[in-house]
């Protein structure tokens, strides 16, 4: 029988791929409390960082926060390519977050969807207030993104992620930024939730029942951004805030051993050029 080389052949012996495929929860819903991983419910997960992967950019920075990973390169300050640009006084901040396609179980597209917009306006706005745009006038600073694993809270990782690479490209900051984010169900608050966590608590119904992600400035003691999606009491809501603004207060220790290791490695390169 003659071969049909225009076609990609198969492996004598193979797998489905469903077999490797990962469990996030299943399509029934469980409960929410014991947590799967032994967490309180008020206790973020384990955080690791390290400074400096993307030789290209300016500042990078790559984070774990559990089993989600984010990655996030840093450009500028340069030069603004728009005459807009140019006549402003302060510098302009662009952010692009985006989902690898294999970063989720269900694929994700090359094309910029309407959730990734969202969450790079969010950043664009969480991050402004924590850096010196009046230093460098007439200039562009340009922040990516990429979730290379999504296994919930994306969107607190990438701001604290965000804000460490801008720290690293030694851009003059008021302050560094820290997210986080607690989800809502009933009288169950769990701070920073897993994927199988948002997706078991979205059968919730009624009152008290949301997300809610905060950006703090940790040594300000101010909140640079705030998200909150779903139908909450007046104290609840409080609660949760005030919940969000321990944890960003707890995490604040990792980003300063962060940034600190990023310096010490640092000073003997600027030590040999001099």
């Amino acid at each position: 029988m003659p071969v049909d080389t225009k076609r990609v052949r198969a492996p004598e012996e193979s797998q489905s791929p469903l077999l490797f495929a990962r469990d996030d929860g299943g399509s029934k819903p469980c409960p929410l409390v014991p947590r799967a991983d032994g967490r309180a419910p008020a206790e973020p997960r384990p955080v690791f960082a390290r400074a400096g992967l993307v030789s290209q950019a300016d500042g990078s920075v790559y984070t774990e926060c559990g089993r989600s990973k984010v990655l996030c390169a840093v450009y500028g300050p340069r030069d603004g390519e728009r005459k807009e640009e140019r006549r402003l006084s302060g510098a302009t901040l662009s952010c692009e977050f985006r989902f690898a396609p294999f970063s989720c179980k269900e694929r994700a597209a090359w094309i910029q969807s309407n959730l990734e917009k969202e969450y790079s306006l969010i950043m664009e706005q969480s991050l402004q207030p924590a850096i010196c745009l009046h230093k460098y006038p007439r200039s562009q600073i340009e922040v990516y993104v990429v979730v290379l694993e999504n296994d919930g809270s994306t969107l607190a990782a990438a701001l604290t992620c965000a804000s460490m690479a801008l720290a690293e490209a030694g851009i003059e900051m008021y302050d560094v930024v820290v997210g986080c984010s607690l989800r809502q169900c009933g009288a169950i608050s769990l701070l920073d939730p897993t994927v199988a966590e948002e997706f078991n608590a979205a059968s919730c119904r009624g009152l008290d029942n949301g997300s809610v992600t905060v950006a703090l400035l940790p040594t300000l003691n101010q909140i640079s951004g705030l998200v909150s999606k779903g139908e909450w009491e007046e104290q609840t809501s409080v609660e949760a805030i005030k919940c969000c603004v321990e944890g960003c207060q707890k995490l604040y220790s990792v980003v300063q051993q962060c940034l600190t290791k990023s310096v010490k490695r640092k000073i003997p390169q600027l030590v040999n050029k001099a």
